[in-house]
């Protein structure tokens, strides 16, 4: 309960009932009234009209949650004027906890609210995280059936489950309180967000990748978007077993990686390119150095001789900066076997290709393109975006030289993330880069429940890098590659 109810005293009928029958005893007897005509029933319209609506359950829960929130509010307040926040970082969880438990159940006590158990237990919670974490986010980080947290402005928060987009029931109390979380996040890798400056990227101390946009950019209130780490490190076995790709097609892409072809991973926002490149990346023999760059780190490489960077933004002063083409320049004086960026995007295309093209075969990356054909397009795109002043067949030549495999990933419409195609490049057609398909997703339908029905398939083309295949040992039976025929 949240607050003390007062007892109400009901008085008897009795001695109401006993100065009735006095007053009519002394007064003189007189005939009895004719009984009065009954008053006609209200219809249940007026009844409705009249009537004052009953409290819903949502309602109720609505109140309570307000309660709840400025409860929290104020004890937030009495904690940051009794902690010393100072010893915080040498407090054990334990000590921490017990300390909020007292102060709170202190502050309670002096302003008169009284609380049930749970509503204790879950208050002090929350208080936590206040402290120590994120607010509200800290329980959305901690569920791991979470992949992606949303929030447009305070009052909506998203999350994606398995693929689909979920409102929550949590909130912010207000866009200062919003404001106050996002600045504890920017603040504790040195970064401000305010209206000069109003977006920023970050990671997050369990290197989930964070963006930020506040107002007046962003109309209806801050925007938020994390993209929670995977601690789980998902091999191609696993992604077979979730039904990411086929047996055949990991047989294919196990040779393509050991032979050093070099690849790219394409797809969507969310489509899983990260997840796959992961999975391809443990086919790297053991023996050779890998050296990673990103803009956040993300990749989680299982072999022994693994260099990371990760590229940095202009500081304040907008100095600073190191880009992944810096990181890429870089990259190639560092001896490398192998150079793994995790998304192409910009004018480092150029050294990207570069690198593919001089020695360092078996490199791998990631693009936004929808189709293998589309990935080709866009990297035309990015080399024009860079100012590099080639002709479109020098370009295409470019490309086709140093680009061997292009996997497709797409998440679909069920959620559900497929490998929907394995895609060759094989050399110049003219001006134009030949191009064959190897394996496919063929949708077939879709379930009563949404969930669609399709099937993996070979193409029936045979691997224009089947010789190579075979002289590094990877002897691919032929079957694979022969077209599945029904489901």
């Amino acid at each position: 309960m949240f607050a003390r109810y007062s007892k109400k005293t009901t008085e008897t009928a009795k001695p109401v009932k006993a100065d009735a029958s006095a007053e009519s005893a002394s007064a003189p007897a007189k005939a009895p009234p004719k009984a009065a005509p009954k008053a006609a029933a209200p219809s249940p319209k007026q009844a409705s009209r009249t009537a004052p609506a009953a409290p819903t359950p949502a309602d109720k829960e609505r109140k309570r949650k307000e309660r709840i929130a400025e409860i929290k509010v104020e004890l937030h307040k009495r904690l940051l004027d009794n902690l010393n926040l100072a010893a915080l970082e040498h407090a054990t969880e334990a000590d921490l906890r017990q300390e909020i438990g007292a102060i709170s159940s202190e502050a309670l006590e002096e302003l008169s609210i009284v609380l049930n158990k749970d509503e204790r237990t879950t208050l002090n919670k929350d208080l936590y995280n206040e402290v120590t974490g994120l607010g509200p986010l800290e329980a959305l980080l901690q569920d791991d059936s979470v992949n992606d947290i949303l929030v447009n402005g305070p009052q909506q928060i998203f999350v994606e489950r398995a693929g689909k987009l979920q409102l929550t029931d949590i909130t912010f109390k207000d866009e200062r309180h919003l404001l106050r979380i996002i600045d504890k996040i920017v603040s504790a890798v040195g970064r401000r967000v305010d209206e000069s400056n109003p977006y920023v990227d970050a990671r997050l101390a369990d290197g989930s990748r964070f963006n930020a946009m506040v107002p007046p950019i962003a109309v209806d209130g801050s925007l938020v978007s994390i993209r929670k780490f995977k601690k789980d490190k998902l091999g191609i076995r696993d992604l077979v077993g979730f039904g990411a790709f086929s047996e055949d097609m990991a047989m294919y892409l196990e040779a393509a990686v050991a032979c050093r072809l070099n690849v790219i991973v394409s797809g969507g926002t969310g489509s899983g390119k990260t997840t796959t490149l992961n999975a391809l990346s443990s086919f790297i023999d053991d023996s050779e150095r890998i050296l990673t760059i990103e803009d956040t780190a993300e990749l989680q490489l299982q072999q022994t001789h693994v260099g990371r960077m990760e590229s940095r933004p202009a500081n304040v002063e907008g100095k600073g900066a190191v880009t992944q083409r810096d990181c890429l320049r870089n990259a190639l004086r560092m001896r490398p076997d192998r150079i793994i960026v995790g998304e192409t995007r910009g004018e480092e295309v150029i050294d990207m290709l570069q690198a593919m093209n001089t020695g360092h075969d078996g490199s791998m990356t990631t693009i936004h393109a929808n189709s293998a054909r589309d990935g080709v397009s866009r990297l035309e795109n990015m080399i024009a975006m860079a100012g590099i002043e080639m002709p479109l067949k020098a370009v295409r030549s470019q490309i086709a030289s140093a680009v061997n495999l292009i996997v497709q990933a797409s998440r679909l419409q069920d959620g559900s993330r497929r490998m929907v195609s394995i895609t060759e490049i094989t050399g110049m057609e003219g001006e134009v880069i030949s191009m064959q398909e190897i394996f496919r997703y063929q949708r077939l339908g879709l379930e009563p429940n949404g969930k669609i029905i399709g099937q993996f398939t070979a193409t029936g083309v045979r691997s224009h890098y089947s010789e190579r295949f075979r002289q590094w040992g990877y002897d691919l039976p032929p079957q694979i590659f022969e077209p599945s025929v029904g489901l």
